[in-house]
This record gives structure tokens, C-alpha cells and sequence, in this order.
């Protein structure tokens, strides 16, 4: 009979062949011929013999106690380790503390995702788990959305001021992360209705109101949306235009027939709605129904969070970091300067460090009184480009990792035997610091275990360093497509598409149109040619500089795909004989015709004979510089074309664009 508990080491070694492993652990109560085995003897040597074997004690050591797995991470130990489990936790790493997620929908958008449903973990490895939201990024803003489980319309009955009904509204997340979204974000709006029929809202004789609602910290609001704060009214009593102008809400008219009071609630700071108590349904023919939409939060001031670093010697400073068994720090820098400290934080002797060593050099240093540990990326190509990077640092009871822009990364595992708590007592300084070479630059996104850094507000009151930084474009231009122009923001970019035949956040959403037999769309370059248009065209105009009317080169591009032939697609006008045409011909080839002058039949190119009415889309690109015109159809090799000589090269006096068919 044995047991792990109270002799451990390797006491049966002896009885086994050498190519077998032996025992590794404690036994206790060993019978030998049913005997107890007389244990101090064999230590005293008068009864069989031992060796690497400690008695009455098991040496064993618990190394999952503490348990150093974060985040709900199994533990798993062998005799001298421990490893962690981390398997649908949601975080990875040596010990599960670095999550696995993105903090917000705005850092989705910016890794080029679109709109869809996401996991975001708002404070990475601190203690909130990560959620799912709907992230819509078909605007300039990103917004984010998290549901309720009150059904639109919810009816509501029977109650009233002494017994008021209570609804809950509960979200697919808890409070605490919805917090954490509501804090960070720019805006937020919740929609609430209360549709009614003879059950007041807000006002009564005494002041107290009928109904309220309760946000985030259990407080409750006498104010309805399209209101605010400190006033009891609704949206209408905002705008003086309620059913009776005696009341500030539609519903405390008390009328028989139904009237509803609907606005958006907008501060922030009492979202979500987490209750609404409703009082005066219990009267006969009165009701309610009671709606309360979605939180809707845009944009993301965690992300955008940045300071710039004008000289050598400015630095920012913060509390000491706390990170003595965990410490994660990730952040994004861009820089022209070879070198610099990107932050620094002091011990007596131990001490935590991030740098630009050189440029193509990141380093991450510390001490936690075993020596100091230096590690070191190497990155293909210089990282002062002046383009944002993302590093990512962590150091635990295990590892040390540091990753830069999620391509390059070094790794070290800790001393098996040793310290493992970082104590730190100096202020966390940003920038340069105790006579290191300072950094000259913007950083931005600092977040060190899970709380992000007020960069901005800081640098506020710091000489040297200044708030925000400009250049987003240089990093993030690329994702403005199909000619749309990146325009700098001071916490961001925006994509301007007006130039281009696309919409959305990065102008890759086409901008199109049905069209039905015989309608059309005209635009008019000249505001003259708006006389006499025609009641089924959908008329833009556009007033040209007088340079812009003569044209020796343009470009076109657009996709179309029709079942129909023969069809126009595209045809330009001008106050002159010169004209363009794109067109299907019978058969479904595409034919193109330049008639600038010159000629006496117009220019004739047959771009493709294959039938293009065959319901699949296709595209063109076109282009003309003087007599040489380039056409590519679809992904097919661009085709060149020459103008014959005899041919004028100036387009004069454009005056309209039809689509679908010339008027």
C-alpha cells in the first residue's frame, strides 16, 4: 500500500532494471510480507540500505500554490515546473495574461477588418473578460454596439407610483465592461421610447416623476431623451412642440389615444440603462410599451491617446508601475531618430526599461535581482521611418517576450531558481530619464498591465511635450482605396472618397445605380445644360474653371453588368460635335468612339468581341493623353491605341455625362 505523502526520492530504484524509470515521489505505510517496513532502521543502516531518499517527509513542493495561471489558465505541474492551460480563456502566454483580442472596434477597423461581430478585450490583461459587439465601420466613425434583452415594445401594465413596475434590461456583457467601453469611447447614445395611452411619464403635481430610468451606478434619472441631466423633461419639452403645451412630455397629456416620447439618451457617463420603473398603468384604458435600444458607443480614446516629444530631454512622468509577478506593457511609437528611451522604471536594484537601441533595434531590459536580462529584436528594415510601430513587452514568473509590429519577436525563459518579483519604488517615466538618451518622437496607446496611460492629459501641463500627434497617414494611408485621399485627423485619419465611384471608410464600397429600360443618369459639367432636362434624369451639376472645359487627356474607370444589347454605357457631350461613347454593340462587344474633329467619321476602337451582356460584372479602365489613348478591360492586359492624325486631340467645351442612354 502506498501513498504521495510521506517518503519521497528514489527508494525503489534499486529493484528496477537501469532502463527503467523510477519512482519520483512520497510513499507512506510500505508492508513488506504484510510487515510494516521498519523505516528508521533503514536509516540507521541495520536493515537494507538507501540513497537520494529523505525520510519522514515528502519534499514534494506545490509549485501550482500560488497558482500563477491568470485568467482562469490550468495549472500543470512536473516536480522542478509548472506549466499553464489556456485553452478557452480567451488570453495566451506563459501564464495567460496577455489577451488574445483587440482592446476596441477601432483597433479592428485599423487592422483593416470590416464590419462584423468581434470579441474586444477594453482592458487586455487586467481583470475584465473579454465580450462580443457588433463593430459598424461603414462610417468615418466606428461604432460599436452591444444588445439588450428587453423586447421593442415591451407592455407594461398594471402598475403605478405606490407599486411601480421594474424592467431590467440586461446586456451580452456585464457592467463592468460596458464601463470600460462607455469610458474610453467619444460618444454614446441609447435609444428609449415610451409609447402611452392614458399612463403619464415624467411630471406630476408633487414633482415626482411616474417613470425613471436607472444607468450605470444604480442611479436613478428623471430626465427622458432628447433631454439631459438636471431637467425633467422629454424631447419635446426641449423643442416646446408636445401634444399639450402645459407638460414637457408628450404621454403627460393623459390622453386616451396613443402618443409616444422618444429621444436618444446621450450621457455618457449614466450609460447603459440597466433599469426603467414604470407608475402609471393601473388606471382602466391606460398602457404602455416600453423600448430601450441598444448601447451605441463611436470611436476610441484609449487608441488615439498620444503625446509628442519635441527634445531630447522632455520626458512625462506617472506613479510607479505595479507589475511584480506580471508585467505587460504594449504601445505604438514613430519616429525619425535612431535611438531613444521609451520608458523607464526604477528599484533599488531592479529596474525595467524600453528602448530604440538603433534603428532597426528594440530593446527590453530588466531586473529582478537576479542580473539584469537584456532582450533584443532585430528588425529587416529601420523602424524610424516615421511610421507607426506596435511593440509588445512581458515579463512573468516564466518568460520574458517582446514583440515588435507582430512580425519580429524574442523570447527568454526565467531562472529556474531565483527572484521572481520586480520591485519598483521611482515614478514611471515616458521618455527620457536619468540621463538616457531621450526620445524625440510620438508614442501613443500606452498601456502597462491593462491600464491605459493619459498621455495626452499629462503632456498637457509638460514642457517639451505636446499632446497628440499628426501624421497618421504616413501608417495608415494605404487603406484609403480606388483613389480615395487619407486626410489627417487629430486622433486619427478619415479616407475621403468624393473624388472617387466608392464610398465607406476606406472607399472600397461601390457607389452605383440600377437601371430600369430607357432611364438614365446626366450629369452636367456646364450649368446652362440644366435647361430642358429631362424629368427622368437625375441631374448633378457642376460648375468646370474655364481651363477645365478643353480637355486633351481623360480618365475614366467604371464597372457595369447587363444582360441587354445593344446598350450605351457611358456617353459625353460637348457644346461642340466632339463627343465619347462607350457602347455594347448587338452582338455584347464593346465598342468605343472618339470623335474630337478632324474626322469625318468618328474614331472607332472594338476593345473586346467576346459578348459582355452576359449578366457578369465587368470593368474598364480608360485613359487619353493627346492622340494616344490605353484601355484595359477587366484584368486583361492594358491595350494601346493611337489616335489617327488627321484627328484633333482637344475635347472641347464638355458639357454633359449621360449613363444608360443619351437624351
Amino acid at each position: 500500500m502506498t501513498c504521495l505523502n510521506s517518503l519521497h526520492g528514489y527508494f525503489l530504484q534499486t529493484l528496477l532494471p537501469p532502463s527503467r524509470r523510477s519512482f519520483q515521489g512520497c510513499m507512506q505505510a510500505i508492508l513488506v510480507d504484510d510487515q510494516l517496513a521498519d523505516l528508521h532502521a533503514v536509516e540507521k543502516g541495520t536493515v537494507g540500505a538507501f540513497e537520494n531518499v529523505s525520510l519522514d517527509m515528502c519534499a514534494i513542493i506545490d509549485r501550482c500554490m500560488p497558482n500563477h495561471c491568470e485568467h482562469g489558465g490550468r495549472c500543470k505541474q512536473t516536480w522542478d515546473s509548472f506549466s499553464c492551460t489556456c485553452d478557452g480563456t480567451g488570453y495566451n502566454g506563459a501564464t495567460c495574461h496577455t489577451s488574445i483580442y483587440e482592446p476596441s472596434c477601432e483597433a479592428y477597423k485599423h487592422l483593416g477588418r470590416s464590419a462584423d461581430t468581434y470579441w474586444i478585450d477594453p482592458d487586455g490583461s487586467g481583470p475584465l473578460g473579454p465580450f462580443k459587439v457588433t463593430c459598424n465601420m461603414t462610417e468615418d466613425k466606428v461604432w460599436t454596439t452591444v444588445m439588450n434583452n428587453l423586447p421593442p415594445k415591451t407592455t407594461v401594465t398594471g402598475s403605478s407610483r405606490e407599486r411601480r413596475t421594474v424592467l431590467q434590461v440586461n446586456y451580452s456583457a456585464s457592467m463592468d465592461q460596458l464601463t470600460a467601453i462607455t469610458n474610453s469611447a467619444e460618444y454614446c447614445e441609447q435609444q428609449i421610447v415610451y409609447s402611452c395611452q392614458k399612463s403619464r411619464l415624467l411630471n406630476t403635481p408633487d414633482g415626482t416623476p411616474y417613470t425613471w430610468w436607472v444607468g450605470r451606478g444604480s442611479e436613478k434619472h428623471f430626465y427622458w431623451g432628447g433631454s439631459g441631466p438636471g431637467i425633467q423633461k422629454c424631447a419635446c419639452g426641449i423643442d416646446r412642440n408636445c401634444t399639450d403645451l402645459k407638460y414637457d412630455c408628450n404621454c403627460d397629456a393623459d390622453l386616451a389615444h396613443w402618443r409616444e416620447d422618444s429621444g436618444l439618451l446621450v450621457y455618457k457617463e449614466h450609460l447603459p440603462v440597466s433599469q426603467v420603473a414604470v407608475g402609471d398603468t393601473n388606471r382602466p384604458g391606460s398602457s404602455a410599451k416600453l423600448t430601450v435600444g441598444p448601447l451605441r458607443c463611436q470611436g476610441d480614446n484609449n487608441y488615439w491617446n498620444a503625446a509628442s516629444f519635441t527634445t531630447p530631454s522632455s520626458y512625462l512622468h506617472f506613479a510607479t508601475f505595479q507589475g511584480e509577478t506580471s508585467a505587460d506593457i504594449s504601445f505604438y511609437f514613430k519616429t525619425s531618430a535612431p535611438y531613444g528611451v521609451f520608458l523607464e522604471n526604477l528599484g533599488n536594484a531592479d529596474f525595467i526599461r524600453l528602448e530604440l537601441k538603433s534603428p532597426k533595434v528594440v530593446s527590453f531590459s530588466f531586473d529582478v535581482g537576479n542580473g539584469p536580462v537584456e532582450l533584443t529584436v532585430h528588425s529587416a528594415t529601420p523602424l524610424n521611418d516615421d511610421q507607426w510601430h506596435r511593440v509588445t513587452a512581458e515579463r512573468n514568473v516564466q518568460e520574458a517576450v517582446l514583440q515588435v509590429d507582430q512580425t519580429h519577436r524574442a523570447s527568454r525563459l526565467a531562472p529556474a531558481q531565483g527572484h521572481t518579483r520586480l520591485e519598483l519604488f521611482s515614478q514611471l517615466y515616458v521618455g527620457a530619464a536619468g540621463g538616457q538618451r531621450g526620445f524625440l518622437g510620438c508614442i501613443r496607446a500606452l498601456r502597462m498591465n491593462g491600464i491605459t496611460l493619459d498621455l495626452e492629459e499629462r503632456a498637457k501641463v509638460t514642457p517639451g511635450v505636446k499632446p497628440g500627434c499628426q501624421g497618421h497617414c504616413t501608417s495608415f494611408g494605404m487603406y484609403c482605396r480606388n483613389g480615395g485621399k487619407c486626410v489627417e485627423r487629430y486622433n486619427g485619419y478619415l479616407c475621403d472618397c468624393s473624388a472617387t465611384a466608392y464610398d465607406g471608410p476606406f472607399c472600397t464600397r461601390d457607389v452605383g445605380g440600377f437601371f430600369d429600360a430607357g432611364t438614365l443618369i446626366k450629369y452636367n459639367f456646364l450649368p446652362e445644360a440644366v435647361a430642358g432636362a429631362s424629368r427622368d434624369a437625375r441631374i448633378r451639376t457642376h460648375q468646370l474653371r474655364p481651363h477645365e472645359v478643353n480637355l486633351t487627356k481623360e480618365e475614366i474607370a467604371f464597372s457595369f453588368s447587363t444582360s441587354s444589347a445593344p446598350a450605351i454605357l457611358m456617353y459625353v457631350s460637348s457644346k461642340t460635335q466632339d463627343s465619347l461613347a462607350v457602347v455594347l454593340r448587338h452582338n455584347g462587344s464593346m465598342q468605343v468612339r472618339y470623335n474630337l474633329g478632324g474626322l469625318k467619321e468618328p474614331f472607332t476602337i472594338d476593345v473586346d468581341q467576346r459578348n459582355l451582356a452576359n449578366g457578369q460584372p465587368h470593368s474598364i479602365n480608360m485613359s487619353r493623353v493627346n492622340r494616344s489613348i490605353t484601355i484595359q478591360l477587366d484584368h486583361y492586359p492594358p491595350v494601346s491605341y493611337t489616335l489617327p492624325d488627321a484627328s484633333d486631340t482637344q475635347f472641347n467645351l464638355v458639357k454633359t455625362l449621360f449613363l444608360g442612354k443619351v437624351y
